[in-house]
């Protein structure tokens, strides 16, 4: 019989905690098991396979990401939102290491559920991007630049990659600072950088 008070979700919950302290590329379902106090037989009547639980982590860590963030950028605008945005991203990524891996997994194809997370958290950055008056191809243009510049200095960091003395914290304030320029340009313009190089050429 299943543990009693062992649920599928219980066991993600844990697989995510062993993630963060060995790495998501390091979890093992032996590990998993130990965490949940039965053996790997015991664990199978909960989950089906370490792919399972890589799945249950990542949707687990995007739930968790859309909420801080939302929490984070609620009454704020503009500048002010961009900037708790992406300390709430960045404090969670170094948080939770593993679970933040998980979260950049893209959906597999056909997966409904995943993507429905994945679409919620994007609806929360996109709110939080509303006083740029950003939309159709400028918007998702921001929304990578924010993305891809949250991510690499999160996970630079998280890896040690920053040995210089000057503060991390203040890096991070200058480049969000840069996307807050970025995008009040990208809006201005209203125009599609790609298509705009093209006009110019």
């Amino acid at each position: 019989m299943p543990r009693a008070g062992l649920t599928s979700g219980r066991v993600i919950a844990e697989a995510a905690a062993v993630a963060d302290e060995v790495g998501l590329d390091r979890l093992t379902l032996a590990a998993v098991a130990e965490r949940c106090g039965v053996s790997l037989p015991g664990l199978y009547k909960h989950v089906h396979g370490l792919d399972e639980v890589r799945r249950g982590i990542s949707l687990l860590a995007v739930r968790e990401m859309t909420s801080t963030m939302a929490r984070a950028a609620t009454g704020v605008t503009g500048r002010e939102s961009l900037h708790a945005l992406s300390a709430a991203y960045r404090a969670y990524a170094l948080a939770h290491p593993g679970r933040y891996a998980a979260s950049v997994v893209a959906p597999a194809p056909g997966d409904h559920e995943h993507v429905e997370v994945a679409v919620e958290a994007i609806a929360v950055i996109t709110a939080a991007l509303k006083g740029y008056g950003l939309d159709g191809s400028g918007l998702i243009h921001a929304i990578r630049m924010w993305r891809a510049a949250c991510h690499g200095l999160a996970s630079l960091e998280a890896a040690g990659g920053f040995g210089l003395p000057e503060s991390v914290d203040c890096t991070y304030s200058h480049l969000i600072d840069a996307l807050d320029t970025a995008f009040r340009d990208l809006a201005a313009s209203g125009q599609d950088p790609a298509a705009e190089e093209s006009r110019r050429q």
